[in-house]
């Protein structure tokens, strides 16, 4: 009889592994793919806020299974203080589903600095107007990092790069991450952010409670692409606003997403992103409209990217092998 171990990865096991903006945004576009075609599974967001006290904490779970892998995956996550990167801890476990044993438990803190933005690249470059020229970046967490170079690499045709920042760490960060991937490049740094937002083709609003204004949707050029990274930053009016509205998830936009709901409750979209990346409905209905897109985790995303880290983290010999069930 085979017994059941676990590879444990810490953060510090993940943390320097090479995997490529290519790897990763492959590994996420697929996922999408598997759920549009039917073929993985991806419940909503269980999300419980805690009792409201000083330290505002938040909690939420996801569980899926992804095709690609043929792994079943449980995140968790949990925040003391909705805005406190410090106590944020986040984890994932891998089951295989064709042994029908477990594979890995890990940190999840590089699987989320690195599916995240690989999602915001494919909505760009899905969703962008054919002739986006400009990009800016309004934020910089730690799932912020990583954002513009992926966006170069899917769009190579942007000229300008724009970014704001107040934290003098993330920002050293995101320019640190960009000239490693594009040392070619100039990354702009602005401060007037509606006059930012105005020049921008597409603009990543991933702060959380910032020191900006809300982010209107109408302060963008017709044609213009928004996409809100489950973002305090933006106006709770973006979605009522917007010409065509599209969610990575309509669920999980009733869970994450509410304030923009309107007074009646209701929060209308016009398409989920899986279906506009396979074709099944369109990115706008006119050249002119103004899109905006709320983009919400979704663990089928971050089931093949775990995989394909643990995977490179196993052939590196690290990790811990445990045997809980023994």
């Amino acid at each position: 009889m085979i017994q059941p171990e676990l590879y444990v990865f810490t953060r510090g096991d993940l943390a320097d592994l090479r995997i490529s903006p290519a790897e990763v945004i492959s590994a996420v576009r697929d996922g999408y793919l598997a759920l549009a075609r039917g073929e993985s599974r991806c419940p909503t967001k269980l999300m419980m806020p805690l009792p409201k006290t000083e330290r505002d904490a938040v909690s939420y779970s996801m569980l899926g299974y992804d095709a690609g892998c043929e792994h079943v995956g449980f995140k968790t996550s949990y925040r003391q203080g909705t805005d406190n990167p410090e106590k944020y801890y986040t984890a994932i476990s891998l089951y295989d589903d064709t042994t029908g044993l477990p594979f890995a438990l890990m940190d999840c803190h590089r699987v989320g600095a690195s599916r995240t933005p690989a999602t915001t690249a494919l909505i760009a470059q899905a969703c962008a107007a054919p002739d986006a020229r400009s990009a800016l970046l309004i934020g910089t967490g730690a799932q912020a990092h990583n954002t513009l170079p992926y966006l170069l690499t899917v769009l190579p045709g942007l000229e300008r790069l724009m970014l704001f920042g107040t934290h003098p760490v993330g920002i050293r960060n995101c320019r640190d991450t960009f000239r490693e991937h594009f040392p070619d490049r100039e990354l702009e740094l602005v401060e007037d952010v509606p006059a930012a937002v105005a020049d921008a083709d597409v603009a990543v609003v991933a702060s959380g409670r910032a020191a900006h204004p809300k982010v209107q949707l109408s302060w963008m050029k017709p044609g213009g692409l928004m996409i809100s990274v489950s973002s305090k930053g933006v106006a709770s009016s973006a979605l009522r606003e917007a010409d065509y509205a599209i969610a990575t998830s309509e669920g999980q936009l009733g869970v994450t997403g509410s304030r923009f709901a309107a007074e009646d409750g209701t929060a209308r979209i016009d398409a989920e992103f899986p279906e506009v990346l396979i074709g099944r409905k369109p990115v706008r209905r006119s050249a002119d409209d103004r899109v905006f897109v709320f983009s919400s985790g979704m663990v089928i995303t971050d089931i093949p990217v775990a995989h394909a880290l643990a995977t490179k983290a196993i052939a590196a010999g690290r990790g811990q092998r445990v045997q809980l069930w023994s």
